[in-house]
């Protein structure tokens, strides 16, 4: 029987360039060099503790805190300098920024510079690398501002704040069972598995598609003291099950690596929540707007999903800052709706007397 032909990362950029006769193939040429750099991260995962770069980033405090507040772990370092020596020398790029970065990375001299911004979290999920759990890097294409590149100054934070919306391309690498590289140039969402007998990440997923509607949700439950009463009714009415308002049971998972969750909603359906929440009132949210909420909503929203800060779309918000936080739901696009229903709809008090509950004295 013969095996159907499958299409390397080179040849599924090639066919998309086609409908731009004018573009000159940096593009392209940037997509390939992320997926370098993806390739020799999943490399370093894939070792393990037989490649040493396991556990925290030593120090004498005991560990490494980047801009976030955040211990570094090992591989945190090593895929943040793999994504900037993978990036920064063909002549791309403009300028980069990473979670992993308090300030923008200027593309050095005497490399070129180019007319897009990339922006990384390098590794995704990294509390889980110790326990062999998937983990994943997220990335998000940028146009440099006009006045940036022909003046040939240097980037500054301003030049990343826009909106998702402005999105070039956007994707995510998992380190799973397998690698995958999942990718959206603004039509539809592809995905690719590295071939290891090759090196090429080959067209497995070519159109990607998020259902509708979802039987699945994803929360940290252990944060529902916290939740805003819209978020607690949602999910309330999900752990109810088929004898609740929903009429229907929900399963629950939480993997705690974003990039996992996503690739899983992307596969089957589901909704994911991370809400804004009370536990630090200084906070919007617990997720990174440019490097976490941009590229996923981008995926999920070029895959017929919807993403959302549970008030409005992601995609429409304007940036701040380059390490802004914010509330993120994303998923099956008729429960984010709901979500985004319940956040606008008059909050009632909630009374322990069962005559006045939802469903009255007659509930089931």
């Amino acid at each position: 029987m013969a095996l159907p032909q499958r299409f390397t990362l080179t040849r599924y950029l090639i066919e998309e360039r086609r409908r731009f006769p004018g573009a000159s193939g940096d593009f392209n040429a940037l997509i390939l060099d992320v997926a370098i750099a993806c390739k020799a991260i999943a490399r370093a995962v894939a070792f393990g503790d037989l490649g040493g770069v396991l556990g925290r980033q030593a120090a004498d405090s005991g560990g490494v805190v980047n801009v976030q507040g955040e211990t570094q772990m090992k591989l945190d370092v090593l895929s943040n300098d793999v994504f900037l020596r993978m990036n920064e020398w063909a002549g791309n790029l403009a300028g980069m920024a990473s979670e992993e970065m308090d300030s923008p990375y200027v593309i050095p001299q005497p490399h070129p510079r180019g007319k897009y911004l990339l922006v990384f979290d390098p590794l995704d999920g990294s509390s889980n690398i110790d326990v062999n759990v998937s983990v994943g890097s997220i990335f998000s294409v940028l146009r440099a501002p006009e006045e940036a590149i022909e003046s040939g100054r240097d980037v500054c934070e301003a030049d990343f704040l826009q909106r998702g919306t402005q999105q070039v391309a956007a994707g995510y690498a998992l380190y799973g069972p397998t690698t995958m590289l999942i990718l959206s140039v603004g039509n539809g969402v592809a995905g690719f598995t590295l071939d290891p007998s090759l090196g090429e990440f080959m067209l497995t997923h070519p159109d990607l598609t998020v259902p509708e509607d979802t039987q699945e949700f994803a929360i940290n439950a252990s944060n529902s003291r916290f939740w805003e009463p819209p978020v607690k009714r949602y999910v309330d009415e999900c752990l109810a099950g088929r004898e609740g308002a929903r009429c229907k049971d929900f399963n629950m998972r939480w993997i705690a690596s974003m990039v996992a969750e996503a690739h899983r909603i992307l596969m089957r359906g589901g909704v994911f929540l991370y809400p804004r929440d009370t536990k630090d009132s200084s906070r919007q949210g617990r997720l990174r707007l440019l490097y976490e909420a941009n590229p996923i909503g981008f995926l999920m929203e070029q895959a017929g999903g919807r993403a959302s800060t549970g008030r409005e779309p992601v995609l429409e918000v304007q940036p701040s800052q380059l390490h802004q936080r914010i509330g993120f739901v994303f998923g099956s696009k008729n429960e984010v709706e709901r979500i985004e229903r319940y956040h606008s709809e008059p909050v009632t008090r909630e009374l322990d007397n069962p005559l006045f509950a939802e469903r009255s004295l007659f509930r089931a």
